[in-house]
C-alpha cells in the first residue's frame, strides 16, 4: 500500500502558521514579481478567484473582499516543506518526495505497526499539524496512481477529515466512478479530449476498457501501466531519494502537467532551470549578465545537489508582449543553446557558457522583462567522456573540491553567501540589492531561515 500526503493550499498554509489571524480569511499568494495568483485559500477560491489570474486585473476584487495578499516567500516555503518531509519520514522507512507539498509513503510491511490504515493516516495528519502547523490530506491505495486519486477525492470531505483509504475492491470501484478521466494522474488535456471523444468519461470507464484498446489508443506501454495501476497492480517505480531542501515554483498552473508519464521511470531529472521576471525591464548588458550569472550559479548548485552534470546550457530572454510598440504576433521569447565540451557542474564553466550565450542573444537597445538558464543533457557526475583538450585530472579534482567547499559554506551560512563575482555583490539573498530583482511588495519575513526575520513573540 502507498500513501500520498499532500499539504493543503501549501503556500497559504505556510503564511498562516506564523500569522494565525489569517485563519478563516481569504488569502492569496502571488508569483515571482507579483505577477499572478499561484496559491489561494479555500475562502479565496469561494470568491471565484482563479489560479494564474493577473494580480493587476483582480486587485479590485481583492480589495473589495479584504483578501490578504502575499508575495512568494520561497525560502520559507522550502524550509517548511523540509520540516514536513522530515516528519513524514518518521512514519515509514521509505518516503518519495514528489513535489514541494507532496510525498508518497511506502507502507509495505507496515501491517503490524498500522493494522488500521485510516487511523494511521489520521495520526500522520495530526502529527504534521502539531509539529509543523501545516494541514494535510492523505490518500492510501495499492498503487501510486490510486493513492493520488484517493488524495484528490479527500478534497470533497470536511476539512477535519481529509483521509481516504482504498483498501477494498468496492472502495476502489466507487472512487474510480467518482473521478473524471481528466483528473486521473498522468492524463493530460490531449488524452482527456481523446478519451471523451471515445466515450470514456471517467476513471471507471477507462479501467473497464480492454488492455489492447488502451495499448492502441493511450500511448502504448505507458498507457497500459496506468491501466494496470487503476486495477490495483503497481507498475510505477518508487524512488525513496534522500530528503533535501525543497524549492517553490511560481508556475501559474501550480504543477506541471505530465502527459501519461507520472514518474514512470523514476524521478530522475531531465533538466534544471532557474528563471525570473525582472521588477522592471532591463537593457543594460552588465545588469543582464549579473542576472544570468546568478541563474547559472543556482542551476550549478542544483546539479551538484543531485549528483548530475550537464552537456547543454540554454539562455532564455523574454520581452514584454504588451509593451508600447510591440508588434502583434511577433516572438517575445528568445533562446540560444551552448554545447559544452564535456558534461560539468562547475559553476565557473557554466557561468562562462551562460555569458557567452547571453552575448549572442542580446540585442542592443532591446529591453527584457525576464531571463533564465536551462541545463539539459544531464548525466551522473563523473561518468562523462573526457575532453582531450580539457583540464588535467588534477585540475578537475581541484574544481570539485572548490565546489564542495562553496556548497558547504552556503549550506552553513545561507544560500549565496559565497558566489561568483559575475553574479554581483548582493547581500541577504539571491536578489536582495540587485537592480534586476523582481517586485516583492507583500513578502512576509523568512521566519525560519534568516536570523533577522526570526519570529518575535511578545
Amino acid at each position: 500500500m502507498y500513501a500520498l500526503v499532500d499539504c493543503n493550499n501549501f503556500y497559504v498554509s505556510c503564511e498562516r502558521v506564523f500569522q494565525p489571524r489569517l485563519e478563516g480569511r481569504p488569502v492569496v499568494v502571488l508569483s515571482n514579481n507579483d505577477g499572478c495568483l499561484i496559491a489561494r485559500s479555500n475562502e479565496a477560491k469561494a470568491l471565484g478567484l482563479k489560479m494564474g489570474e493577473p494580480y493587476h486585473l483582480v486587485k479590485p476584487v481583492l480589495l473589495e473582499h479584504g483578501v490578504a495578499v502575499f508575495s512568494s516567500n520561497y525560502p520559507l516555503y522550502g524550509d517548511m516543506s523540509r520540516r514536513v518531509m522530515q516528519t513524514l519520514a518518521g512514519f515509514t522507512p521509505e518516503v518519495e518526495v514528489y513535489s514541494i507539498d507532496e510525498a508518497f509513503l511506502n507502507l509495505a510491511g507496515m501491517h503490524h505497526l498500522a493494522p488500521d490504515l485510516a487511523a494511521y493516516a489520521r495520526q500522520i495528519r495530526a502529527t504534521v499539524l502539531r509539529h509543523v502547523g501545516i494541514p494535510t490530506a492523505v490518500g492510501i491505495a495499492p498503487t501510486k496512481t490510486l493513492a493520488k486519486l484517493a488524495n484528490r477525492l479527500t478534497k470533497t470531505q470536511a476539512p477535519l477529515e481529509r483521509v481516504l483509504v482504498l483498501d477494498s475492491l468496492p472502495a476502489r470501484r466507487a472512487a474510480l466512478a467518482a473521478t473524471a478521466v481528466q483528473d486521473v494522474w498522468g492524463i493530460g488535456h490531449r488524452y482527456a479530449r481523446k478519451l471523451h471523444e471515445a466515450g470514456v468519461p471517467t476513471a471507471a470507464a477507462l479501467a473497464a476498457c480492454s488492455e489492447g484498446w488502451v495499448r492502441r489508443h493511450l500511448g502504448g506501454v505507458v498507457g497500459v501501466r496506468l491501466w494496470h495501476e487503476l486495477h490495483g497492480r503497481p507498475c510505477l517505480n518508487f524512488d525513496p531519494a534522500p530528503l533535501r531542501d525543497q524549492e517553490g515554483s511560481d508556475s501559474a498552473a501550480g504543477e506541471t502537467e505530465e502527459e501519461l508519464n507520472p514518474r514512470s521511470g523514476g524521478s530522475a531529472r531531465r533538466s534544471v532551470t532557474c528563471t525570473r521576471s525582472f521588477g522592471r525591464p532591463q537593457q543594460a548588458p552588465a545588469v543582464l549578465a549579473e542576472a544570468v550569472a546568478t541563474f547559472a550559479g543556482r542551476c550549478a548548485e542544483k546539479l551538484r545537489r543531485d549528483g548530475l552534470a550537464a552537456h547543454l546550457l540554454t539562455v532564455v530572454l523574454g520581452t514584454d508582449r504588451y509593451a508600447a510598440g510591440a508588434a502583434p504576433g511577433s516572438p517575445h521569447t528568445f533562446t540560444t543553446t551552448v554545447s559544452l565540451p564535456t558534461a560539468t557542474s562547475f559553476t565557473g564553466e557554466l557561468t562562462r557558457a551562460a555569458l557567452l550565450a547571453l552575448r549572442r542573444l542580446q540585442r542592443s537597445g532591446q529591453a527584457y522583462c525576464r531571463a533564465g538558464v536551462l541545463l539539459s543533457g544531464l548525466e551522473p557526475a563523473g561518468q562523462g567522456q573526457l575532453d582531450l583538450f580539457g583540464p588535467a585530472p588534477a585540475r578537475q579534482q581541484q574544481r570539485q573540491e572548490l565546489m564542495t567547499v562553496l556548497d558547504k559554506l552556503n549550506g552553513r551560512f545561507g544560500r549565496h553567501t559565497v558566489r561568483s563575482a559575475a553574479a554581483g555583490a548582493a547581500t541577504g539573498g539571491v536578489s536582495d540589492g540587485l537592480v534586476w530583482q523582481g517586485r516583492s511588495e507583500f513578502r512576509s519575513p523568512a521566519y525560519t531561515t534568516d536570523w533577522n526575520d526570526l519570529w518575535v513573540v511578545g
